[in-house]
């Protein structure tokens, strides 16, 4: 997998995520990362900018791509805790990678101990994922399941509580969240699905004042996770 751009790659170097192929660009002059990249990989190539670019379609590389292994998801047993605000976030069938990343970097912000998305139809950790995280994705528990709505029901029995999100609901702002929680996200054009919509112990809202009916999805989760650990 590539990753590009300076912080992700200083990410990438920090969790010492293994490097199996480093593109650089000829005028590259970042000396802590020229040195710790020298140190970890051995198969390093100097490009032009021009060519860097056209690898990844994208002028945002900053003059460094780096060849990774692919992002380590977890399972959902390794997630969970015993603590009594536990939050975890389910995305249902995210497909923008931008929206993943956003919410994972708002994940890692505020301390949330996981994230599940599903298998299929949703957007896996790509190169844009990490570079819209910010390099956060490695700081941030993510796992991927075969069916959503087995993961809430392993959640309730671990005593969490499962509050959807819906244009129709109770007021997020009147919600009690002292508790073990999950914080249900659906998709940006479909909304959470029906069926994991009636597993859900909770439909949280945020009224909307203005011409629009919706929030993005990645807007919406900050709001709701900031008052959810308030």
């Amino acid at each position: 997998m590539l990753v590009y751009g300076k912080n992700v790659c200083d990410e990438v170097i920090k969790h010492n995520i293994k490097i199996k192929k480093a593109y650089i660009s000829d005028n590259f002059s970042d000396k802590y990362l020229l040195d710790e990249i020298y140190n970890k990989c051995s198969n390093i190539k100097k490009l032009s900018v021009k060519a860097l670019n056209d690898m990844i379609d994208s002028s945002l590389n900053q003059g460094i791509i780096l060849d990774v292994e692919d992002y380590k998801y977890k399972n959902i047993e390794d997630i969970i805790t015993e603590k009594n605000d536990s939050l975890i976030v389910i995305l249902d069938h995210i497909e923008d990678p931008h929206n993943l990343g956003a919410i994972i970097r708002t994940c890692e912000s505020a301390g949330v101990d996981g994230i599940v998305i599903p298998k299929d139809r949703a957007v896996d950790v790509n190169s844009t994922v990490i570079k819209t995280s910010v390099g956060t994705v490695w700081d941030v528990n993510i796992a991927k399941v075969t069916n959503l709505v087995n993961a809430i029901n392993f959640l309730k029995k671990n005593g969490y509580w499962i509050i959807g999100t819906d244009m129709i609901g109770i007021d997020y702002r009147s919600i009690d969240y002292n508790m073990k929680k999950c914080l249900v996200i659906g998709n940006e054009g479909k909304g959470i699905s029906q069926l994991v919509s009636k597993n859900c112990d909770l439909i949280a809202t945020i009224r909307m004042n203005g011409s629009v009916n919706s929030l993005n999805a990645s807007v919406a989760t900050g709001i709701i996770i900031y008052e959810m650990i308030k």
